[in-house]
């Protein structure tokens, strides 16, 4: 399983390493690193006058909707400016009846063209992370998982996510969790985790993400346990046993009664 995600295995006679991507071959789809940023209502940036003038507001019975009419609503969406620079809204992929709730940042390149979160390089490590504790996106049931990004449309450029942009796309993702309810949240990434865990956890926003890591946080009542980004572990491999740790923990949580 460890070999899976790309983590070295030693034997008494050789060293293998059976992931297929080196982080020489990375491709550009990969998110880039990011800046530190801070995300919360303390450190909200306002709206420009721009943004605010095109805004459509949400829809008000969002927490009434159900899979269908929320894909629906996500795919007309235009409460913020990133609706004008996309190609597809990015609603989410999986079983809707999965305990597994996986929820990254933001559509890439990759996923604004296919519509579907976590492909490319990236969504190819995590398919394999998944596939090494039973998981799957084409699975269901036990073997189940569903994905979501907090961003439902790609920044442009792949630049940070604004904090007025993932207040707007909140109640989308609050929603699925809803309709989901799921056993366990695995966020990926700083903005997933400030996304989650801005209500429970005192300045998440200047929180260092390995700070966040290696316990059970709660988002609606549901256990969430933080981990690094598929893209970051492309960049800096020697942290996948780290990653592998926190995939453990989920699992463990997940398998609680």
């Amino acid at each position: 399983m460890l070999q899976e995600i790309g983590v070295r295995v030693w034997t008494p006679v050789t060293t293998q390493q059976v992931f297929s991507i080196e982080p020489e071959k990375i491709a550009v789809d990969a998110r880039p690193a990011r800046a530190e940023a801070r995300v919360g209502s303390q450190n909200a940036v306002p709206i420009p006058v721009a943004m605010a003038a095109m805004a459509k507001p949400l829809p008000v019975d969002i927490a009434a909707m159900d899979w269908a009419a929320l894909q629906q609503a996500v795919a007309a969406c235009q409460a913020c400016a990133l609706c004008k620079s996309r190609k597809n809204t990015v609603f989410g992929v999986g079983d809707t009846q999965a305990r597994w709730l996986v929820v990254g940042e933001a559509p890439g390149e990759n996923e604004d063209l296919q519509g579907e979160p976590f492909v490319g390089q990236a969504g190819q490590l995590l398919d394999n992370m998944l596939k090494a504790v039973g998981l799957s996106r084409t699975g269901s049931g036990a073997q189940g998982v569903y994905i979501a990004n907090v961003l439902k449309c790609r920044p442009p450029a792949n630049r940070n996510p604004q904090p007025e942009e993932m207040l707007q796309c909140e109640p989308y993702l609050q929603r699925q969790v809803q309709l989901l309810q799921p056993k366990i949240i695995l966020a990926l990434g700083r903005f997933a985790a400030q996304s989650l865990l801005q209500a429970t956890v005192p300045d998440v926003a200047s929180t260092p993400l390995g700070k966040l890591r290696g316990q059970v946080h709660h988002y609606q009542g549901v256990p969430v346990v933080v981990s690094y980004h598929p893209a970051y572990l492309l960049r800096t491999p020697q942290d996948k046993a780290k990653s592998w740790a926190d995939l453990c923990l989920a699992l463990e949580v997940a398998r609680r009664p």
